[in-house]
């Protein structure tokens, strides 16, 4: 069955769906309006100052595109975040201090129904905490107090359930906050590392899918194994389109192809560290591979000794981990899933490293 996403990538090869199957699968006709605007893309004049050299392609040289795309642009504004943003937008809370000396970080979140734009005319309707995909990207340090006052603006009935170590009565599971309702999530943070946190509401999958995730990111009280120039996060998740249980879209913090379109940008010798989470529903096995380099590698962030020195990882639902790197020489380089359907419906992008 093609994928309602072949419509809007028009890849070499493939025949795009008629109208009238486009229509059938219940997506409006604003969406069949920007198939003019949108397509594959074969090649491109390489004069960016990061074009190698070589006689493959320099200046003025033409390249072929390394991958499917999309040629115009969501409303960010309209969507009101933007996976640019998300990437450095870490939440520490409020911060206070309680009487018996403990750091207190307090968060706001609530869950609403929002549809947002995944592709240039294709609206989707989510459920986002906080109205953005992923969530708010909460942190804080090893053994703070951590109190979420969470607020259910949503038609369903949700939760928020965290990874970690916390009481059964903070545990996202049994207390199912019905619309209108709140509840207020307080426990210590533990352990240090990369975490998520997730709806637990049945039916559990659409729940997740449709957006209700995000990250949550706990700092050891010592620090990191070693000082970051640049800290970021992806969220690797799918976009089931037309709800059928399969992904139409592959996405790092919310939009296909967004770090495509806007190459996340650091200089050469700069240490990257890059926090990423897999809540991707419907497949079994997700995936992040760098090109032109290798990264050290935390599995959960939970020790600060790296597991493996490598360019590629495997991550199951609810997998996460750090990666920790640094680009020797300037240039435009691709990360992506290493699972090509999944890089070519939206999860890849490039790191601009420049000297």
């Amino acid at each position: 069955m093609k994928k309602m996403a072949d419509v809007f990538l028009r890849r070499p090869g493939w025949q795009s769906l008629s109208k009238r199957e486009f229509l059938k699968a219940g997506l409006g006709t604003a969406a069949v309006a920007t198939l003019a605007t949108l397509g594959g893309r074969t090649a491109e004049a390489c004069n960016s100052p990061t074009c190698a050299k070589n006689k493959y392609g320099g200046p003025g040289a033409t390249v072929m595109v390394p991958m499917p795309g999309m040629n115009a642009d969501v409303d960010h504004v309209a969507n009101g975040f933007n996976p640019t943003d998300i990437l450095t937008d870490f939440d520490w809370g409020r911060e206070s201090v309680l009487p018996n000396g403990q750091t207190l970080r307090e968060y706001t979140v609530s869950a609403v129904d929002k549809t947002i734009e995944v592709a240039p005319g294709l609206g989707y309707p989510a459920f986002l905490y906080n109205g953005r995909l992923p969530g708010p990207t909460l942190r804080a340090r090893e053994g703070d107090r951590i109190r979420i006052a969470f607020t259910n603006g949503s038609s369903h009935p949700h939760t928020m359930h965290f990874h970690g170590i916390h009481a059964g009565n903070m545990d996202g599971v049994f207390e199912q906050v019905k619309p209108g309702k709140s509840f207020l999530y307080e426990f210590d943070a533990e352990p240090f590392g990369v975490h998520l946190y997730h709806c637990h509401t049945a039916p559990l999958a659409k729940h997740i899918a449709k957006g209700l995730y995000g990250a949550f990111i706990i700092d050891p009280r010592q620090g990191w194994s070693q000082p970051a120039d640049k800290e970021f996060i992806m969220v690797l998740s799918g976009i089931d389109i037309d709800s059928d249980d399969e992904n139409d879209f592959y996405v790092a913090n919310g939009i296909p192809f967004h770090y495509d379109r806007y190459p996340i940008s650091f200089r050469v010798g700069e240490m990257i560290r890059l926090f990423v989470v897999n809540i991707l529903e419907y497949d079994p096995i997700n995936s992040f591979h760098i090109h032109a380099n290798f990264f050290h590698y935390y599995p959960t962030g939970t020790s600060l000794t790296p597991s493996e020195f490598t360019d590629t990882i495997s991550l199951v639902q609810g997998q996460r981990g750090i990666m920790e790197f640094r680009y020797k020489q300037p240039g435009r380089f691709m990360f992506h899933a290493h699972k090509t359907e999944f890089a070519e419906l939206g999860w890849t992008g490039f790191f601009d490293v420049t000297a």
